[in-house]
């Protein structure tokens, strides 16, 4: 089974308007609510591309309700920790740029923690779990590697999006992939990295350090991948009208793992996360299962790059 694990999911509150100005009386032409958070992403993409998921993590109040009817309206299982106070509202601006106001999350007691920890505990071997994202300011600066703590043993196959310590603290423990961008990497290096091969040198340190595959994502420049068996990718951006970039790096990472299980090999895999990414940055928010596959289908028209 796949599980993903969001430490702070959100009720995302989505207006487009025609041309948004700070400081004046703004009137949105479009409006809608949605579940946000890494993990959630990726369950709801994995659902498009119809592989079931369980989505863990910590949902309070009717913000909390309202999350979590969405994802079993769309297909998705849940399985969350439900604690005091109301989970978080994300305010998204979309006009001719992209504004967001991302708010706090609730708090969350030792007890919350213990009874997550519990859930991660009955996780068996060859199942895939995602983790990502930013903590709360109420969890402990170690959760991740609580985490990592937790299921090291049960011979899962672990996915961290995270930046910073959160995400260099659980390179000893084996990640199966990491996913930072590149302003991210470059966070972790301490400083730009202007060409592909210091991008490709960041992306070795981390297998250095213990991750086991590790992709880039570059925006509009692509991806670059190292596999476990140190074989390179390089992928170009697929062209299109960027609608929204909300979700398109956890589109990536419920596109490999769909990839991964369905083509066991890396390069079909980061293909189909590619179309994945790429579908959703076009969409307004997590794309169709058919736009997917068109791209996708596109790529593998075209010559792949390993090294």
């Amino acid at each position: 089974m796949i599980y993903t694990l969001t430490f702070s999911p959100s009720l995302d509150y989505y207006l487009d308007v025609a041309n948004f100005k700070p400081g004046e009386i703004n009137r949105a032409v479009k409006e809608r609510y949605l579940a946000g958070g890494k993990g959630i992403n990726v369950s709801l993409l994995l659902k498009e591309l119809q592989r079931d998921s369980v989505a863990l993590g910590f949902i309070s109040g009717f913000t909390g309700d309202e999350v979590e009817r969405i994802l079993l309206k769309n297909g998705v299982k849940t399985d969350f920790v439900r604690t005091s106070g109301n989970s978080r509202i994300n305010v998204k601006i979309n006009s001719s740029t992209e504004t967001a106001i991302n708010a706090n999350g609730p708090e969350i007691s030792n007890q919350d923690i213990s009874l997550m920890l519990g859930k991660l505990n009955q996780l068996r071997s060859g199942d895939i779990l995602a983790i990502g994202g930013n903590i709360p300011s109420t969890l402990p600066k170690d959760i991740y590697v609580k985490v990592m703590k937790v299921v090291e043993s049960k011979k899962i196959k672990i996915i961290v999006d995270a930046a910073g310590d959160l995400l260099l603290e659980t390179l000893p423990y084996h990640p199966f992939l990491v996913k930072p961008n590149q302003e991210e990497l470059e966070e972790l290096e301490g400083q730009k990295l202007n060409t592909s091969g210091a991008v490709l040198a960041g992306a070795k340190h981390l297998i250095a350090l213990g991750a086991q595959n590790v992709i880039i994502s570059q925006g509009e420049k692509g991806a670059i991948m190292i596999d476990a068996e140190g074989h390179i990718y390089y992928k170009k951006a697929i062209q299109g009208k960027l609608k929204s970039s909300v979700g398109a790096g956890d589109s990536l990472i419920g596109g490999f793992i769909a990839g991964y299980l369905t083509y066991a090999n890396y390069e079909d895999a980061l293909d189909l996360g590619m179309a994945a990414g790429s579908a959703t940055a076009f969409s307004n928010h997590i794309s169709s299962r058919e736009k997917i596959l068109e791209i996708y289908n596109q790529i593998q028209k075209g010559k792949k790059t390993i090294i």
